[in-house]
């Protein structure tokens, strides 16, 4: 999202983020220098929804892009409610299944446009709440090039602190369950190879639980890296990227990231990652939650370097080629502006911006 908004910002459009004060893309936003406004919009409920209505009457905002089921239903609560409505577009992020109700219908049938990050999960919104195809588009996210991008392995291991002669594996993800980390954790712990290190970059619910799991599988080299501002050196330092996750994903940014960095990864075809992924080409695709499938696929590349040098220098080739923040951030203001264009009168004239 803060990438999105700083890539529409450069090509000179004002851009703002609405978002609770302690949430961490608030705290991030300054970095990539996005505006933030902090609204008390973390909970469905009156209140967020008169500080949205507040915060449109204020600004005079021509398109409100929401993200979550919760800032969804406050804006287009707001909407209705204020004097001046902007455009919607609803971006969703992931494959969850989504409420086949009367109150889904409505809520999506109130947005301008309705961006997906891929075009499996594009399908599953027409399909379930009935999304009107003509205004539902496929987007997937970018990533930044000029940061992800391959590098020094040794170099990138002294960096983040990790042993320059181990074999690291390596996941980037929010620990959550359907990240398939407990997978990951049997996958490794089954290999045999002494020598291999597991990396576990980020932070979240699981955490407790995977660091109990580890040690109950006699797990002394894993490595609980916590979250990090910076991720891009640690993917240089892996040997294999894994995300094994078994349900909910769309297009998860960091398998991009990955593979922008020249990774062997090895994932699961769940959402819509094989629309990035393509097994045996630019990476492997093993069933999910399938810990002995993701530990062969595991030993099959560290056993063969030639290997795994192949479909990192396809993966790299492929984002280069796909997966680019200019491509998203050009789409993303396409539909912008296609969602003024059908949210204003005909006889009123709008402004950019």
């Amino acid at each position: 999202m803060l990438s999105e908004a700083r890539g529409v910002a450069r090509r000179g459009h004002q851009v703002a983020l609405a978002a609770p004060a302690q949430s961490r893309i608030f705290q991030e936003a300054r970095a990539y220098g996005v505006e933030a406004i902090e609204a008390p919009i973390a909970r469905k409920g009156l209140a967020g929804a008169a500080a949205v209505k507040r915060l449109l009457e204020e600004r005079d905002f021509d398109v409100v892009n929401t993200h979550s089921s919760t800032d969804s239903w406050l804006v287009t609560a707001a909407c209705a409610w204020a004097r001046r409505a902007p455009a919607i577009v609803r971006t969703r992020h992931i494959s969850s299944p989504m409420p086949r109700n009367f109150a889904s219908r409505w809520l999506y049938a109130r947005a301008d446009r309705i961006v997906t990050t891929g075009e499996k999960l594009r399908l599953q919104v027409i399909e379930e709440v009935g999304a009107d195809p003509s205004r539902t588009v496929s987007i997937p996210t970018g990533i930044d090039l000029s940061r992800f991008r391959p590098g020094n392995r040794l170099a990138a291991r002294g960096q983040v602190g990790l042993p320059g002669e181990a074999t690291i594996v390596g996941i980037v993800a929010t620990l959550r369950s359907w990240k398939g980390h407990l997978h990951l954790l049997e996958a490794v712990a089954s290999l045999g190879f002494a020598e291999v290190h597991l990396a576990i970059v980020g932070d979240g619910p699981m955490r407790a639980v995977l660091e109990e799991r580890a040690a109950n599988l006699g797990m002394p080299r894993v490595i609980f890296a916590g979250n990090q501002r910076d991720v891009a050196p640690w993917l240089r330092s892996f040997d294999v990227f894994c995300l094994p996750s078994y349900a909910n994903e769309g297009v998860p940014q960091a398998l991009m990231q990955a593979m922008a960095c020249g990774l062997p990864v090895i994932t699961t075809p769940v959402g819509s990652i094989e629309e990035v992924v393509q097994d045996g080409r630019t990476g492997m695709i093993v069933p999910p939650a399938d810990p002995p499938a993701l530990a062969r696929a595991i030993a099959t590349l560290i056993e063969d370097p030639a290997r795994r040098a192949a479909l990192g220098q396809a993966a790299a080739a492929e984002a280069t080629a796909r997966m680019g923040e200019d491509a998203m951030v050009d789409a993303m203001i396409r539909v912008f502006s296609e969602a003024l264009a059908c949210a204003a009168p005909p006889t009123t004239s709008v402004r950019s911006g």
